[in-house]
């Protein structure tokens, strides 16, 4: 299906605004939504492309004033996330990382039974982990199956490359050099986060039925709620695909 419209929530994150370029450069999408706290600067959007681009600051705690379902959406990205120490507390972290997901998810939601939900997770991410940001991605993305899109796909990326963060994130840059290496022997631990965004893109693009084998689509359920999962590898081989 060509001419499709997406809405990307969280476009000014690291993996987001590789992934708002994904879309705004791809000729499968002919109208591209940025939704946020904060937008893209217009000098930083690829040139030619603003003409598809809709974008609108929103706030979280008022969704309604935001009316995202009007836009009718035929796919909704979010790579909407932070850190607990970005967030400030625990409380604060789940807020954003899960409610705010969910239900700017839940928004965006039309009658569509083709509407498609994109999100970006992390790995090991499960509902009943004993680690807050593993046990919040398991809790967002079984809320996420549960809401009724007609698809929903999460990836789970392991470590991401070359990724352009706020904030210093001390554990990263002490395992970048290592990860850099493992890159080279295995698809498996690292993915460049322009890779990532791409296969993101695809993913959108094709939904889980059209996606190819080499993205090892796994379905999966949460709650009764079947959703599906493309590892950090299958991200990676995806990407080098000519879609």
């Amino acid at each position: 299906m060509s001419g499709q419209s997406a809405l990307l929530i969280g476009a000014t994150g690291a993996t987001g605004k590789h992934v708002l370029r994904e879309l705004l450069t791809s000729p499968h999408f002919t109208r591209v939504g940025e939704m946020g706290r904060r937008i893209t600067a217009k000098e930083q959007l690829p040139r030619g492309s603003q003409s598809k681009l809709e974008q609108k600051v929103i706030n979280f705690e008022k969704l309604e004033d935001a009316e995202l379902q009007k836009g009718k959406w035929d796919v909704v990205f979010i790579t909407m996330g932070t850190s607990i120490k970005a967030a400030g507390s625990p409380q604060n972290f789940e807020k954003i990382d899960r409610e705010f997901v969910v239900n700017a998810a839940k928004a965006a939601r039309t009658n569509d039974a083709n509407q498609r939900l994109i999100y970006l997770s992390a790995n090991y991410s499960n509902p009943d982990a004993s680690a807050l940001y593993l046990r919040s991605k398991g809790l967002t993305e079984q809320a996420l199956a549960a809401l009724g899109y007609g698809d929903t796909i999460v990836f789970r990326p392991i470590f991401l490359r070359n990724a352009e963060r706020a904030g210093f994130r001390p554990v990263e840059a002490v395992l970048s050099p290592i990860t850099a290496v493992l890159s080279w022997l295995s698809s498996s631990f690292t993915v460049d986060v322009r890779a990532l965004a791409k296969s993101i893109r695809i993913a959108g693009q094709l939904g889980t039925s059209g996606l190819p084998s080499v993205a090892s689509p796994t379905k999966r359920a949460l709650g009764g709620n079947a959703f599906t999962t493309i590892s950090n590898k299958g991200s990676v081989l995806l990407a080098r695909q000519d879609l």
